[in-house]
């Protein structure tokens, strides 16, 4: 039955979207783009399958051994309005439905981040984003012109202002952005290319939370600074509104170059999250001394626990046709993972090509690679038996970082519609030697418009 919804609504989404594609002209593409309205939509649909793979042993969180294959299905509507000068409302009502494999347990950096955040694998709709944008201009001789796009009306902005955003959004549209691996509806499929592994960013169970972002947006450089609400529990649906108590910060400085004509961007990136997150020494402590032998890293009890952590984000163009990317990332690995991945350490990089020298300008294939590791502290919790809200095999006696490498090719196949095949081998899932290596396959439909 599930299934059956699934499927339904993807033939739905689409029948929509080429009725949209076909009724469109440039006369009323115009007029909507000019009216102080913005109004966008993407539909993604992933399936995924591994098969069987070596596993001697195997623990609640683990990732199934045998052959198994998962569909998620996620449309989101990408609303906004234009009020005054400077300043507009967004709002992106969002259905999503399906599972990954292994129920999105396992592997640490997880193959498919369309399904990480959903909970509930039958159809849901909700409200992923609703947020006012003010920008403030600081240069009143020098201006751009920002295009309509997802979350962005047409508006003419002053090339030095300050912009604020307030509301419900995800952490990840401000902070660790890369136009090369970013998005997992169009670019590379793992979430640990998505974004920073180690960058444990405030989140609900979807991926999304209520906060304030300020950019002092420059000619040549952006510094943002942003703080939001922790979930009230490990990966949990609901936000912790003990802001005093609770919260992320988080800073980041962009820098946009050229070299030799090739466009470049590095961001470096700091976040400060206080939550109830507990210490693995404590819990593996506890659990040795019988005082608590839960283990749990799920439910903290008190506020106050502290992670910090650091990041490394750069792209730089090597040709009209090819952009590289590179992340490192580090949290101190000492205070439970709660939002976003137990990863304590990462690097990753790649390439991106697109088609024009095989007259496909539309089409490109993408290659990365990507190291995980956890930090002392989190391999003794997981070798005397604790689970996180991903990962957790029952026991860990041979740890390894946890190695991934991920090729995919994505061809346009009308204006609104690209397909994409991929490939993902993981080595040392969830930093187990014992288990693995996966071998997981993947087709992706993508529309918007």
């Amino acid at each position: 039955m599930r299934r059956t919804q699934l499927l339904l609504l993807s033939i739905f989404f689409f029948s929509l979207s080429r009725q949209a594609s076909a009724q469109s002209s440039p006369t009323s593409d115009a007029l909507l783009k000019d009216s102080g309205w913005s109004y966008h939509f993407q539909f993604t649909g992933i399936i995924q399958w591994h098969p069987t793979f070596s596993a001697p042993y195997a623990g609640q969180n683990s990732m199934t051994d045998q052959q198994e294959r998962a569909y998620s299905v996620t449309a989101t509507a990408y609303l906004g309005r234009k009020l005054w000068h400077g300043a507009a409302l967004y709002f992106n009502p969002e259905m999503a439905g399906g599972k990954g494999v292994g129920s999105t347990l396992g592997i640490a950096g997880f193959p498919n981040g369309e399904t990480f955040r959903i909970g509930n694998p039958e159809p849901t709709v909700y409200v992923a984003r609703i947020f006012y944008r003010q920008h403030i201009d600081l240069d009143k001789q020098h201006y751009e012109d920002l295009d309509d796009d997802q979350n962005q009306v047409k508006e003419r902005v002053s090339t030095s202002r300050i912009t604020i955003s307030a509301g419900k959004f995800s952490v990840g549209d401000f902070f660790d952005n890369s136009n090369v691996s970013h998005d997992p509806r169009m670019d590379f499929m793992n979430w640990a290319f998505m974004n920073n592994g180690a960058y444990d960013y405030a989140a609900n169970t979807r991926g999304y939370t209520y906060g304030v972002v300020a950019e002092l947006v420059k000619p040549g450089w952006t510094l943002r600074l942003g703080s939001a609400l922790e979930p009230t529990y490990a990966n949990g649906p609901k936000l912790d509104w003990h802001y005093g108590h609770t919260s992320s910060e988080n800073i980041e400085f962009e820098k946009r170059y050229i070299v030799h004509g090739h466009k470049g961007v590095l961001r470096l990136l700091g976040f400060y999250n206080v939550n109830k997150a507990p210490h693995y020494r404590d819990v593996i402590n506890n659990k040795i001394s019988r005082a608590d032998t839960s283990l749990d890293v799920l439910y903290g009890k008190s506020y106050g626990n502290k992670k910090p952590g650091l990041g490394l984000n750069a792209e730089q163009e090597l040709s009209h046709s090819t952009s590289a990317f590179l992340r490192l990332g580090w949290n101190n690995g000492k205070t439970a993972s709660w939002a976003f991945a137990e990863i304590d350490n990462t690097i990753s990089g790649g390439i991106r090509v697109y088609g024009n020298s095989w007259h496909r300008p539309s089409d490109n294939f993408g290659i990365a690679l990507l190291s995980n590791g956890i930090s002392k502290d989190h391999r003794d919790f997981l070798a005397i038996g604790g689970y996180g809200f991903m990962i957790g095999d029952g026991k860990l006696p041979n740890y390894g970082r946890e190695g991934i490498a991920e090729l995919f090719y994505e061809v346009k196949l009308f204006n609104n519609l690209w397909a994409t095949a991929d490939y993902q081998f993981v080595n040392h899932p969830a930093y187990n030697k014992d288990r693995g290596p996966i071998n997981l396959f993947a087709g992706r439909i993508h529309i918007e418009f």
